[in-house]
């Protein structure tokens, strides 16, 4: 039987991230062998990880990495907000990012949890992959990313233009940054209101509707004046959930909507970049 030492203990630690005392047992045994402890540390680790997935995982990360012609932004999520400001759960979300820019993947499955697997066998704390968005970038096309505080809330945000030198000059770039920033504050829930689906606009106009009939200033008002008023109530609550109605909250004195300030920007630049598309993910939400 081979003589463990605390050297041994600490050098299988740096190398798998396990405790002490399971590298101590792991080198026990496998008589000293550095290859079967690893191995036996992750047969035990990933055995353990059945009896974590029921576990709830309300804290967690967004991690997004933009390559070439795709950008991908993954939600892992975990038991504790000490494990979602881990440098590894930083480096798996990284990882998974690549996996599935490499793969083609548009959604979590079981090739990435069992990545995530290899982890929780080693941090002993239940994670998942909860939401993926793969996002194509055409020659024409820019995607700026964004990362919130300690990957809290991550920020995909894709310009188009009909020309892509558009997008080389730092101004642009500065304002593509300032406008993923926007988007992590405002969280606006579509991008216009075209996009708006019409059962909810529907259910919009009927509470606005209800509001009107009920205020007693107004029951002498003319039909045509409440329909007026509803009508600027609906405006105003799209200025408040699509993105380019808001009002562009970063270094804007002007109070300019973010489509009044893209389109000073394309005057200013001579460019006509469009914001054609965002994704805004909420860690644990």
């Amino acid at each position: 039987m081979a003589t463990i030492t605390m050297d041994m203990i600490k050098a299988l630690r740096e190398i798998t991230h396990a405790g002490i005392m399971d590298c101590k047992k792991a080198l026990q045994e496998s008589d000293g062998d550095f290859d079967k402890a690893e191995e036996y540390l992750k047969k035990v680790g990933l055995a353990a990880v059945e009896k974590r997935v029921d576990r709830a995982t309300d804290n967690g990360r967004v991690t997004f990495v933009v390559a070439e012609k795709k950008a991908v932004m993954v939600e892992v999520t975990c038991e504790t907000d000490f494990v979602a400001k881990n440098e590894q759960f930083k480096e798996l979300g990284e990882k998974l990012c690549v996996m599935a820019i490499e793969n083609g993947y548009t959604e979590p499955n079981d090739a990435m949890q069992a990545v995530v697997n290899e982890l929780i066998a080693t941090i002993n704390e239940n994670m998942k992959v909860k939401r993926l968005v793969a996002v194509d970038i055409a020659a024409n096309e820019f995607v700026m990313g964004y990362n919130h505080a300690d990957g809290n809330i991550g920020v995909l945000v894709k310009f188009a233009a009909s020309n892509a030198d558009a997008f080389k000059s730092e101004a642009f770039k500065t304002f593509a940054f300032n406008t993923a920033m926007h988007v992590c504050a405002a969280s606006p829930m579509y991008l216009c209101d075209a996009d708006v689906p019409k059962d909810y606009e529907a259910k919009q106009l009927e509470i606005f509707r209800a509001q009107v009939a009920s205020d007693e200033k107004l029951k002498n008002k003319p039909e045509k004046v409440l329909e007026g008023i509803v009508t600027g109530k609906l405006k105003k609550h799209y200025a408040e959930i699509c993105l380019m109605d808001q009002v562009f909250q970063i270094s804007n004195d002007d109070g300019l909507s973010v489509a009044q300030l893209l389109a000073k920007f394309n005057k200013d630049n001579g460019t006509d970049v469009k914001i054609v598309a965002y994704e805004r993910f909420l860690a644990g939400a």
